[in-house]
């Protein structure tokens, strides 16, 4: 298998980074197996040379501290992120009163969610450029510049003219400083699952990539808690006039917080021992010539989930205000009260990920919403909070599987080298496509059929197809990173795995 895994390594069939050149019998690197029959030494011979024995300094130990702060680091970061992108979905139809001319508010409401696509739609641009750049001048510094540019797009949105005061170019400036925070993002997600998946070990690598989406949920817990505390201190109309700009002004403070914990941490292992063969990094053509197959089940992977995630996370509240007459306060904390459940779980299911594996985990979670969308619609359709808590749940256990996951799975598809630009590459192309599109497509959907059934149709359609994309993964858990050394958690771990493969290990 292209990743390698422990096991090779412990046989001295792997070179000691994950990959696997051949066997040690000669067979399966094209050699004349009567030639081998006739020569067995001078073929094992030349299998150890191709596949060196693996050494105590080829494997990583990891020091849990480090890891620790990398982990916080890279989780703050993203929920700065989806901090950013939550507070402009939870306020949608306030955005839409303050940024764009009065009329229909289905056709207001239509503009604002197509501003929020638009930041999507820069983002693959934003993924080709601080992807590569990331793997040839290290993770810190591009994951460091992600974090100013997307502090300063959000802060700057809080600081726009309302159209009343300056017309035109007030939703001008909005999709401006919308796409700087699009074009920043391109290189997050992608740059933070490096980071971590780098940073872990082997063994625990779902354990800690989960707290990745502890963060994506805490963004979205703080965004989603701090709209509802100031609509209900303020009310509607002074959240229209002026209260709308807080919750974007306060990502220039956790920016700069952001910033600071970025820059006290030394670049990855995997990064640094790059640095060391003076490794130059990839060309944006190569990346596309040489893991087209690889980028192709990341963007459907990542499609998948983004829809389902995107879905239930920004869509929700909208679905609850428009569809079913709640106030924006009472579902803003539907939603809620259903993220902090999931928290409370997620990193339980990245520790079982590392257990069982990641694909039973994401082939559960894909075909939970494919069989518990259109119940879990039917009970949000019944309006009353019993109803609307267990549809919630019926659609918040699924994603949980998804989120407990993904962010260990995804970096493990690619090869150190070009890790950082192949994830960013294919991750933001299929959010661009699918993940941030879904607000404005099923808000035009449910108003072009008339069904408010089609949210559970478009996400059961989206997770049946990411069904077939897990079942083409090949399974990564407990096993190095493919282009990467093993990387265990203590000496004693190291020495037990290169004690296995030989009698004499050298050290």
């Amino acid at each position: 298998m292209p990743n390698g895994s422990s096991t090779e390594a412990e046989t001295g069939t792997g070179n000691g980074n994950g990959h696997t050149n051949g066997h040690g019998n000669g067979h399966g690197n094209g050699h004349d197996p009567a030639a081998v029959r006739r020569h067995p030494a001078l073929f094992r011979a030349v299998a150890r040379r191709r596949n060196p024995r693996l050494r105590r300094t080829d494997i990583t130990v990891t020091d849990e501290r480090t890891v620790r702060r990398a982990v916080k680091a890279a989780a703050l970061g993203n929920a700065m992120e989806w901090f950013d992108f939550g507070i402009y979905s939870y306020l949608a139809v306030t955005l839409g009163d303050v940024f764009f001319p009065s009329g229909d508010d289905t056709v207001r409401l239509l503009s604002s969610l197509a501003t929020f696509a638009v930041a999507f739609l820069v983002r693959p641009l934003g993924g080709m450029f601080f992807g590569p750049l990331g793997d040839r001048v290290g993770r810190k510094r591009v994951l460091a510049l992600t974090m100013g540019l997307m502090a300063s797009g959000t802060f700057a949105i809080g600081l726009i003219p309302s159209y009343a005061a300056i017309g035109f170019w007030s939703p001008v400036l909005l999709i401006c400083f919308r796409m700087l925070q699009g074009f920043s993002t391109g290189g997050e997600y992608g740059g933070a699952a490096t980071f971590i998946a780098e940073y872990a070990p082997d063994k625990r690598r779902g354990y800690f990539g989960s707290f990745l989406e502890c963060g994506t949920l805490a963004g979205y817990i703080g965004a989603a808690g701090l709209v509802t505390a100031m609509t209900s201190a303020l009310g509607s109309t002074a959240m229209t006039d002026w209260g709308w700009r807080i919750p974007f002004l306060v990502a220039g403070p956790l920016g700069l917080v952001g910033l600071y914990l970025r820059l006290r941490l030394e670049d990855t292992p995997a990064f640094q021992k790059l640095e060391e063969e003076e490794h130059t990094g990839p060309e944006l053509k190569q990346i596309f010539t040489t893991q087209w197959a690889r980028l192709l089940l990341c963007v459907v992977l990542a499609g998948a989930y983004g829809i389902t995630d995107y879905m239930l996370l920004s869509y929700m509240p909208t679905y609850l205000t428009d569809q079913l007459g709640y106030d924006d306060t009472h579902g803003l904390l539907i939603l809620i009260a259903t993220m902090a459940l999931l928290m409370t779980v997620i990193t339980c299911v990245g520790r079982l990920s590392d257990r069982i594996g990641r694909k039973p985990l994401l082939m559960a979670g894909m075909g939970g919403f494919v069989v518990l969308s259109a119940p879990a619609f039917l009970l949000l359709k019944q309006g009353s909070l019993p109803a609307v808590l267990g549809g919630m749940l019926m659609l918040g256990l699924p994603l949980v599987c998804l989120l407990g996951t993904m962010s260990a799975a995804l970096p493990a598809l690619f090869p150190t080298p070009v890790r950082y630009g192949s994830l960013a590459i294919g991750y933001n192309l299929s959010t661009s496509l699918f993940g941030g599109t879904t607000p404005l497509v099923i808000t035009a959907l449910i108003h072009a059929t008339g069904s408010d059934m089609t949210p559970a149709v478009y996400t059961a359609g989206a997770a049946l197809v990411g069904m077939v994309a897990v079942a083409f993964m090949r399974e990564t858990a407990r096993r190095p990173l493919e282009g990467s050394p093993p990387a265990v958690a203590t000496r004693e771990e190291a020495e037990e795995m290169v004690t296995s493969q030989s009698p004499d290990p050298k050290f």
